[in-house]
Formats: C-alpha cells, structure tokens, sequence
C-alpha cells in the first residue's frame, strides 16, 4: 500500500543521506501509522536528535510513546515541544489527556483550557476538557463544554454520548435520551 511505498522511499532517502531530518521524522509518522510504534520512535528520536527544536517531532514521540504506555516518557516530550513553542495546541491536547489518565484532574483542566485558548474551535479539547469537569462534579461546566464542542462538530458522537450521561446523571432523562439518539444517529 501507500504507507509501505512511503517507508521505502524515506528508507531510501535516509540511506543516501543519513541526517536527513525530514526523511527520519517521515519515516516515524509511516511507521507510527503502520502500528510499528517502537521503530517509530527510533526515528522521531533521530529527527529530534539532528533537529533538537523540532516540536512535531517531539509531539509524535509524545504520542507514540503514549501508546507504548510510556507515559513518563511521553509527558517529557510533550513538555519539550511545549517548551519550545508555549502556544503549540497539540501538545497541550496531549499533556490534557496524559494527566486525565495519570489522575491529575485540575492540571488536565489547565491544558486542555491553555489548548482552546489558542485553537478556540478544537471540539475534541471542548469534549475532553467537558469530562474531566464532569469527573470533577462540575455538570453544568461540562455540559457547557460538550455544547461548545458540539456547536463546532454536530456530529461528534462522543460529545452527544456525554451530553447524554450527564443529562442523565442530572435525572433529566428525556434529553439523555435525545443525546444518546443522536450518538447513534
């Protein structure tokens, strides 16, 4: 396929040229996509070893290593990338959901609000940052946050899906049942 064809020609290109920031971090996103995580990380490592200030590069290791359940790991390069450039969204997004699964509520809160302050149209951050509010207790904040994000993507299933939990958390049952209707519609 056209993934495969991609790997050999940035294979190709890193053979003739061995330093080739582009062909290394191209060769990572192909790999990553590919589910070859580990080798993926080898080069996003090699990018950012030619190219230290290379922040989608850090961000994909970030995200890589994210799904290797490094997460340590992940955390430092999307803090690097952060580090770089304050206003990179990504990298926010992805801190925001590495310190949800680490349990760090309010923190998770602090990026994913730093992540639409820069990109305000980022419906997945408004879904995102509407559950951690709703992890901690804050219904009407999130549902806030999930009608934002549904006002910017209408048909993001995710965000009726919570919409509609929360509704139904609230006792507010027919809307519940409206959300869910539209998550699987």
């Amino acid at each position: 396929g056209q993934l495969e064809d991609a790997v050999a020609q940035h294979r190709e290109a890193i053979n003739i040229t061995p330093n080739n920031v582009e062909a290394h971090y191209n060769l990572g996103l192909a790999l990553h996509e590919l589910g070859q995580l580990e080798e993926a990380v080898i080069h996003y490592l090699k990018a950012i070893e030619i190219k230290p200030d290379f922040i989608n590069a850090h961000n994909n290791l970030g995200n890589a290593l994210h799904e290797l359940k490094r997460l340590d790991q992940a955390t430092t390069h999307y803090r690097k990338a952060i580090a770089i450039q304050p206003n990179f969204a990504d990298a926010h997004y992805n801190l925001g959901v590495m310190h949800r699964e680490f349990g760090r509520l309010e923190e998770a809160v602090i990026h994913y609000r730093k992540t639409l302050a820069i990109k305000p149209d980022y419906a997945e951050a408004h879904n995102n940052l509407g559950n951690v509010l709703k992890d901690l207790g804050k219904l009407d904040e999130a549902m806030t946050s999930y009608h934002k994000a549904l006002a910017i993507k209408p048909d993001l299933a995710e965000a009726h899906s919570n919409l509609g939990t929360t509704f139904q958390e609230l006792g507010r049952l027919r809307e519940a049942v409206a959300s869910y209707e539209k998550a699987i519609d």
